[in-house]
C-alpha cells in the first residue's frame, strides 16, 4: 500500500520505517505541537497532501514520528487558518482550491502586499536588503536544475524578509499567512512555460525598488507581480 492510499483509507499499521521522522528525540510540548503543524503545513502547501483529499490523524502521526496530540493541535491549528476541514463522521479534508478563493486572496494581497512593500522600500535595513539578494541568488541555481519545491519555498521565505522589513509585526504576521494559503496556488500552475523565471525577474524588479528607497515604484512592482500570479492562475484553473 504507497503512502497516499495509508492517508486515504485510514490505515493505522502501515510501515513507517522508511519515513525520515521529523523529531527524533525529546522536544518539549509546544515545538512538538510547531513541529507538526510546519510539516503538515508543508505537504498542504507543496501538494503532497493533495486538495480535497482525506488524511487520516494516526498516520500522519506515524509518517512524521510525532504523537497523536501534537498532531491533532496541528490539525486544529490548520483548520483556523483555512487549510483542512474537519468533517464529522469523515475526518480531516484538505481545503479545496476553488477560483473564488484566488480572487479574494488576490484581492487582500493586492492591498496588503503593496502596502508592505512601500514601507519595506523605506524602512528595510542592509542586513534584510542582502538577505533578498541572497533568495534571488539561491533561486537563479534552483532555477536551472527545475526544482519547483526549491523555487517555491524561496518565494516563501523572500516574501516573509520584504514583510518583515515593513517593520511591522502585526502586518508581517498577517502577510505570512496570507502567503501561506497562496502558496499551494502557485505550486498548482508552476508547471508553465517561463513560470520559473518570469517570477523571479519580477522578485528582482521588487528588489531594485527596495534598493532605490521607491515606495511608489516598489508599490508598482508588487502590483504587476499580484497581478501575473492572477493571471497565471486563472489560466491553469
Amino acid at each position: 500500500m504507497n503512502q497516499r492510499a495509508a492517508i486515504s483509507e485510514g490505515d493505522e499499521h502501515t510501515p513507517v520505517a522508511d519515513l525520515a521522522p521529523v523529531v527524533t528525540s525529546a522536544s518539549e510540548p509546544q515545538s512538538l505541537r510547531d513541529a507538526a503543524y510546519e510539516a503538515i503545513k508543508h505537504r498542504i502547501i507543496t501538494c503532497a497532501f493533495r486538495p480535497g483529499e482525506y488524511i487520516n490523524e494516526a498516520y500522519v502521526s506515524a509518517m512524521l514520528g510525532i504523537g497523536r496530540t501534537p498532531v491533532h493541535q496541528a490539525i486544529d491549528r490548520l483548520m483556523l487558518e483555512g487549510m483542512v476541514d474537519v468533517m464529522p463522521r469523515k475526518g480531516v479534508i484538505v481545503k479545496p482550491v476553488s477560483l473564488d478563493e484566488i480572487m479574494q486572496i488576490v484581492e487582500v494581497r493586492m492591498l496588503n502586499e503593496c502596502y508592505g512593500v512601500r514601507l519595506a522600500a523605506e524602512r528595510a535595513d542592509r542586513d534584510e536588503i542582502n538577505h533578498l539578494a541572497d533568495i534571488l541568488a539561491r533561486a537563479t541555481q534552483w532555477i536551472e536544475a527545475r526544482n519547483s519545491e526549491q523555487l517555491m519555498m524561496l518565494d516563501r521565505e523572500f516574501h516573509g524578509v520584504l514583510a518583515r522589513a515593513s517593520k511591522n509585526g502585526i502586518l508581517a504576521d498577517n502577510l505570512a499567512k496570507l502567503h501561506d494559503h497562496s502558496l499551494r496556488f502557485w505550486f498548482i500552475s508552476l508547471n508553465r512555460p517561463g513560470h520559473h523565471e518570469s517570477v523571479q525577474a519580477q522578485h528582482e524588479a521588487i528588489l531594485g525598488t527596495i534598493r532605490d528607497r521607491d515606495p511608489d515604484g516598489a508599490e508598482a512592482a508588487m502590483r504587476a507581480h499580484v497581478e501575473a500570479f492572477r493571471e497565471n492562475l486563472t489560466r491553469s484553473m
